[in-house]
């Protein structure tokens, strides 16, 4: 086992609710298992995982240590294939870790930070598996390499004799359609420009994003907490939309929204006034407390609006479950939750009806490709986020030279044709 921290500096600050963050670490994860070793990247998104009034240092350096515990307690059980592996550790041991660690550092660490941490090992005995089995990695999650089905995971005879395998798209694509996300503080037009913005060969705009990468869909950052604002920064980008031949929007609301009617009326209030810049909305991310158990919101009046997709609560099945019960339509996916946690809930999403999108965490180099793969697979509503090529394109210089149509977003998408070879073929 060996674990590294690969520190990354952001081009251009990245607003998460309340909080700007400048810098990141990589949590880079090589394990034995399975006669091979598998390598599995996860950016350790303190602000996103992990919203408080600790500092921000203080966050990152608990999850850095909950991340060094698991590199002494993580088990790769060879008997096992991974998902089996990966869940059995997720439900049974991550749980008394994570309380045992918060009670000797007398912190309260989210669950949600704690998945972070353990998904790089959960991605590297995925990739360690599919390498000892000189197969794709997606081509393990059947019958033939899988100890049990879906039945066994959810307690539900529905799924009986059902595999994630069944639930992929045929044929799976080559290229997805690339989003781009528009933060809080990133500059529209080049008008907006003060002088003291990075000068080097990335654009800063997002006009000039549009016109170099050929965008054509925006997922925008907004404050949930000053609705004037956020419906103005939904009516300016949604203009620009417009005006460079964008096909799809997403208003990101961070968790910060507490009734349903702060959504619902700017949704209603674009309709009346910008119906053109509405109907480019094809879903609404995660506007309420990710808390889903402690935050039972009935969310039906807004997804009856405008699809609404879970993201942050979505730590697993059983809470996409419980999201659906409560009327939420759709599941934003991140293989940060783990990918086996993250396959389950696509499985029992889409036996369900529900619509998905795969979005990233900022994922620059090896921890760009499991994503992507992801969403290539279990089939979105449309593409895959991809903004490590906005804040960090520097980090991702290797994996640009193996693979230039995935780390390079060009005509509005990115091409998966090069990842060929066993495991996730890094």
């Amino acid at each position: 086992m060996k674990l590294t921290f690969l520190p990354v500096k952001m081009r251009l600050p990245l607003k998460f609710g309340a909080e700007t963050v400048e810098s990141i670490r990589i949590a880079h994860v090589e394990l034995s298992a399975y006669g091979t070793t598998g390598l599995g990247e996860t950016p350790l998104s303190v602000g996103w995982a992990w919203p408080s009034d600790l500092s921000f240092l203080r966050r990152e350096n608990v999850m850095l240590d909950f991340c060094r515990l698991l590199a002494r307690e993580y088990e790769a059980n060879d008997s096992l294939d991974p998902m089996s592996a990966g869940y059995g550790f997720l439900t049974g041991k991550l749980p008394g870790l994570l309380a045992r660690f918060n009670r000797e550092y007398r912190v309260e660490m989210p669950h949600l930070a704690a998945l972070i941490c353990a998904s790089a090992f959960d991605i590297a005995l995925h990739d360690a598996f599919g390498k000892s089995r000189d197969l794709p990695v997606f081509e393990t999650y059947n019958a033939k390499f899988m100890k049990h089905d879906l039945a066994w995971f959810f307690g539900d005879s529905a799924f009986a004799g059902k595999y994630p395998c069944d639930y992929f798209v045929h044929p799976v694509p080559e290229k997805l359609p690339v989003w781009h996300l528009v933060g809080g503080k990133d500059l529209l037009y080049e008008r907006e420009r003060t002088g003291r913005e990075p000068e080097d060969s990335y654009p800063v705009s997002l006009e000039k994003w549009i016109q170099r990468d050929g965008l054509k869909c925006l997922k925008i950052k907004l404050t949930g907490r000053d609705a004037r604002w956020d419906y103005e920064r939904l009516v300016s980008v949604g203009k620009l939309a417009l005006q460079f031949g964008c096909e799809a929007l997403s208003p990101d609301f961070n968790c910060m929204v507490k009734e349903t009617a702060y959504v619902n009326d700017i949704l209603d209030r674009l309709k009346e006034a910008e119906q053109k810049i509405y109907d480019l909305l094809l879903y609404v991310e995660q506007p309420f407390p990710y808390d889903l158990e402690a935050n039972r919101i009935d969310v039906r009046s807004c997804s009856s609006r405008k699809p609404l997709f879970m993201d942050e609560s979505a730590h697993d099945w059983k809470l996409v479950r419980l999201g659906h019960s409560l009327g939420w339509n759709g599941v934003a996916l991140k293989v940060c939750k783990s990918m086996t946690g993250t396959l389950l809930s696509a499985c029992w999403a889409k036996e369900h009806g529900m619509l998905l999108m795969v979005q990233d965490l900022t994922n620059p180099m090896l921890a760009l490709i499991p994503h992507v793969l992801l969403a290539a697979h279990v089939g979105t509503v449309k593409g895959v986020e991809c903004n490590a090529p906005q804040f960090y394109p520097a980090a991702s210089l290797e994996g640009e030279r193996r693979h230039p149509g995935l780390y390079e977003r060009r005509n509005g998408v990115v091409v998966l044709s090069t990842l060929k070879g066993p495991g996730f073929g890094y």
